[in-house]
């Protein structure tokens, strides 16, 4: 009776790990689980909270023939919207009167004119961004195709349609970051300084590198 039982606990036991699933079954199992939640994630819109402090916005000007100028502009507050790899919706806001030049072509800061700070005295007075009365340009998406977001930007109270081109949004482990471009003419919005001298032109187009960074708001 007793090697019958053994023997029957044998048998169970080897039917119990033929029925089992294969190792490579359990694999396929994962990698389709792990393939569906990615799917599940490309097709979710997911809201990005956005981290200010990491988030960055460049700007570049050129005197044509000359000199270029380039530097940061403090981030006040964005949102972001993504779905998979695109964005879908969001918006950003700038403190014009946090521009920074970041290249070398000024003038010691004791020379009469081309000093840094005489750069950013100009920039923030009423011949170009009016900061005193226009402390904030803003930025709002109306609609994306591909990798172009169209959008309203708001500069020294004018509002024009522009474009933000050269989208990417990359995904790690949760930390978003997404980053595009947008060149616009400032003669639209009343930036009409010129030097008046054909040999000095400022170019018209003024060009910004935007770098939003967070993460899945919970």
């Amino acid at each position: 009776m007793k090697i019958q039982a053994l023997a029957f606990v044998g048998i169970a036991t080897v039917a119990l790990v033929a029925c089992g699933p294969s190792e490579a079954e359990i694999k396929a199992a994962k990698e389709k689980a792990t393939a569906d939640s990615l799917a599940t994630i490309a097709a979710t819109e997911r809201t990005v909270a956005i981290d200010a402090a990491a988030s960055t916005v460049n700007w570049k000007g050129t005197m044509l023939g000359i000199k270029s100028h380039n530097g940061t502009v403090a981030l006040t507050d964005a949102k972001l919207t993504v779905k998979g790899p695109s964005v879908t919706a969001g918006s950003f806001a700038v403190d014009l009167s946090s521009i920074k030049p970041l290249d070398d072509a000024y003038a010691p800061d004791d020379a009469k004119q081309g000093t840094r700070s005489m750069l950013v005295g100009h920039l923030q007075s009423g011949d170009f961004f009016d900061v005193a009365n226009h402390p904030n340009a803003t930025f709002e998406i109306t609609s994306v195709q591909g990798n172009t977001a169209t959008g309203n930007l708001t500069v020294r109270g004018v509002t024009n349609e522009e474009k933000v081109t050269d989208i990417v949004v990359t995904d790690e482990n949760g930390a978003i970051s997404a980053t595009g471009k947008l060149a616009f003419d400032r003669q639209k919005y009343g930036v009409a300084w010129s030097s008046g001298s054909k040999d000095a032109v400022l170019n018209d187009i003024i060009e910004l590198e935007i770098a939003l960074t967070g993460s899945i708001a919970q």
